[in-house]
């Protein structure tokens, strides 16, 4: 309970005072002030946050971020985003009630920071599903499962054929997206920072393979399929067959979906209803196929439970 002194003739102030004690300076009650709205903004920033599916339906709009990487996500020669990973997501908001799509372009290492800090609501980009990125972020049910690839040198001239290859030939080089699954996978076979190049997307691990300046691009096999077949590949070929590892390889096939944020959760899930009804459909095989994706790389029904749990 708090009381009022008397004020004193000429004092303007006003004092206030605990009914066991002296009141604590205007300093603390201004920074309880202070506490009391940066708490609430923090509360309605929540909120808004973990509504994410209602604010885009609301709006008629979805902001989709990318990175190039054909045929997962690239540009057509007028402009357009396309892709198999674009395609999909489009199809998923539109089933959603959400008719348009703003693409954010990001460099492939600055995905999963950039939806963290709110500058997209959903990453297209055919990324694989890892236990290190789920400890971060949330990914959709699986779209594709595909196995590894190696783009070279017409001829193969080093003879790479394995991720084990690849390690043993200690004087190649070899490129990777920054950020991707491969180099995580290469580096945690034991290959040398030395001897990796990391390059921030598809097409300059594509020139440093031609220039030379590589002698292999480590990517999926739909990537690197998808080079070959453009005339622009040039010098370059896919090495025919490239294994992850002698034996095989327990993250292989890899599984990739969409990726959202932990908080979004009535978003992903309402997406990934809308994806078991779309994956493995005729519609489905149809649209991968023509960025050359095979029924073989289309999920099976079980492959759900092959994907860990989100923590």
């Amino acid at each position: 309970m708090f009381t009022q002194t008397k004020r004193r003739k000429g004092d303007r102030r006003l004092w206030w005072a605990r009914s066991k004690g002296p009141c604590p300076p205007w300093g603390v009650w201004a920074g309880l002030g202070l506490l009391l709205v940066f708490g609430g903004l923090w509360f309605w920033k929540g909120r808004l946050a973990s509504d994410t599916l209602g604010r885009v339906r609301e709006a008629g709009m979805i902001r989709i971020g990318y990175a190039v990487e054909a045929p997962y996500a690239y540009l057509t020669p007028e402009g357009k985003v396309t892709g198999e990973s674009p395609e999909i997501a489009a199809l998923m908001a539109g089933r959603l009630g959400i008719p348009r799509v703003e693409w954010r372009l990001t460099e492939f290492s600055e995905l999963l920071g950039g939806l963290e800090a709110g500058e997209f609501d959903v990453i297209a980009a055919g990324m694989f599903i890892t236990p290190e990125r789920q400890q971060r972020v949330a990914f959709s049910r699986p779209v594709f499962r595909v196995s590894p690839g190696l783009l070279v040198r017409k001829g193969n001239p080093h003879g790479l054929h394995s991720y084990a290859d690849l390690i043993r030939q200690t004087a190649t080089r070899i490129a990777v997206l920054s950020g991707a699954a491969e180099e995580e996978l290469l580096l945690g076979m034991g290959f040398p920072e030395t001897r990796l190049i990391r390059v921030p997307d598809a097409l300059s691990g594509r020139v440093a393979v031609r220039s030379g300046r590589a002698d292999g691009l480590v990517l999926s096999a739909p990537t690197i399929r998808w080079m070959v077949m453009n005339p622009i590949a040039g010098l370059t070929e896919m090495a025919e067959p490239f294994e992850a590892a002698t034996g095989g390889d327990a993250r292989w096939p890899a599984f990739g979906g969409f990726v959202f944020r932990k908080s979004d959760r009535a978003l992903r899930e309402a997406w990934d209803v809308e994806l078991a009804r779309f994956v493995g459909t005729e519609e489905h095989l149809r649209l991968v196929r023509s960025f050359g994706f095979t029924a073989a790389e289309v999920p099976l029904a079980g492959d759900v439970l092959m994907i860990p749990p989100q923590p």
